[in-house]
């Protein structure tokens, strides 16, 4: 894993079945269910697109209300956006465990799906990373099993109104050419290309036929990613721009602050908030916690598990708390689906969007990067603008 420095490290894929690698709320409607009808956004059946393994079945459902302007001077709304890298379900229950935490609190999540994960290992083949030998990959590929959970699982979460981005293929994070942080824009081109075959084509791949397809067409679902362990983002964004997409959530160490556009791509980084105990902050990712408690052990002695629990659930919420009471800047948080060091992280991150989904605050907003995107795009450039000279933790002065 490579450090950012003793405030954070870079982030990582989902280990999946393989060994760890280096690597109030918007007022949604009721969810889906893992057997919802497949066309649940249209008025006619569902329109298969290539070989069945996706659909056009209308409009998303359970999406928010059309964005409203803000008047100047008037305060925005808290977005918080709670993000997962991989998206893989490997028989720990922690995808459908956060789609139903998300129904229970009215919450929509960004789920980054590695395109690998719909992949068997025995058509690894098929897979040609730039700069690594065919069918290379720093993450396991996973069994027929996990990837028709998988499936199961990413289907239920559109249906039920959250997004599905990418986290690539591979995950490939180390320091020769065949790291992403050496891929050329092309290269990172022929990477989304190959993620979006894996996932437009899985039944061909795998040739499961007792599923229902995916209920979305991915060329126009996918407006964004996270690249593995946040690098590589200066040469993914030309790439971006040119596919038409929206943003990109690659950025480490951001700051708590309104967001920009880098090469006319909205930028979501990880954000710097502050760690309990500490007077330097750590990056708002599970793993990144994980790192700087465990020195990068997944399995540190269980009697440090209940302090660092507590210590990961609190650095959350001060984040949140820090932008909620001042500058309205929106946050981001990054998982992953371990059960690391006992699981504490995914507790933390459930303590965490509770707290966060109170009743009692009703401008707080659990949206998606996509959801975030339109928000942000229905703004008057100028209103953004005086958004933008908050800096962290800097006071919001204009009208409630």
């Amino acid at each position: 894993m490579r450090a950012l420095s003793r405030r954070g490290v870079l982030g990582l894929g989902m280990g999946a079945a393989a060994a760890l690698t280096v690597g109030g709320c918007s007022p949604f409607g009721s969810s889906a269910s893992d057997t919802v009808a497949a066309n649940p956004g249209g008025t006619g059946p569902a329109k298969p697109i290539g070989d069945g393994s996706t659909a056009y079945t209308g409009k998303q459902p359970n999406q928010p209300p059309a964005p409203q302007k803000l008047e100047p001077g008037q305060k925005p709304p808290q977005f918080v956006v709670f993000s997962w890298d991989g998206a893989g379900e490997v028989g720990n229950g922690l995808f459908p465990r956060f789609r139903k935490l998300a129904k229970d609190h009215n919450a929509s999540m960004t789920f980054f799906l590695s395109g690998l994960y719909l992949l068997p290992e025995q058509k690894k083949r098929m897979y040609r990373p730039p700069n690594n030998r065919v069918g290379a990959s720093d993450i396991g590929y996973l069994t027929d099993d996990h990837i028709k959970a998988t499936l199961k699982n990413v289907r239920a979460a559109w249906l039920e109104g959250h997004e599905i981005g990418t986290h690539f293929n591979g995950h490939f994070c180390g320091t020769g050419s065949g790291s992403v942080a050496h891929w050329t824009p092309a290269q990172w081109n022929d990477e989304i290309e190959q993620a979006m075959s894996f996932v437009t084509n899985w039944r061909t791949n795998t040739g499961f036929t007792d599923l229902d397809p995916l209920p979305f067409d991915y060329t126009k679902e996918l407006v964004g990613g996270r690249t593995p362990c946040l690098l590589g983002q200066d040469n993914l964004l030309p790439t971006a721009r040119k596919r038409g997409w929206r943003y990109d959530a690659s950025s480490p160490g951001g700051r708590q602050v309104w967001p920009v556009k880098k090469q006319g791509v909205w930028d979501f980084p990880l954000q710097q908030i502050p760690f309990p105990g500490h007077s330097f902050e750590v990056l708002s990712m599970d793993y990144n916690i994980l790192a700087n408690q465990s020195k990068n052990s997944t399995k540190a002695p269980p009697a440090n598990y209940p302090g660092w629990r507590k210590q990961a659930t609190e650095a959350y919420i001060a984040g949140f708390q820090r932008a909620y009471e001042t500058n309205r800047a929106p946050f981001f948080i990054g998982n992953h689906f371990e059960k690391w060091n006992g699981g504490i992280y995914m507790d933390a991150v459930e303590e965490a969007l509770k707290h966060i989904a109170d009743d009692a605050r009703k401008d707080v907003r659990l949206v998606s990067f996509r959801q975030l995107c339109d928000w942000l795009d229905a703004q008057d450039p100028q209103v953004l603008a005086d958004l933008r000279r908050l800096g962290v933790g800097q006071q919001f002065t204009g009208r409630g």
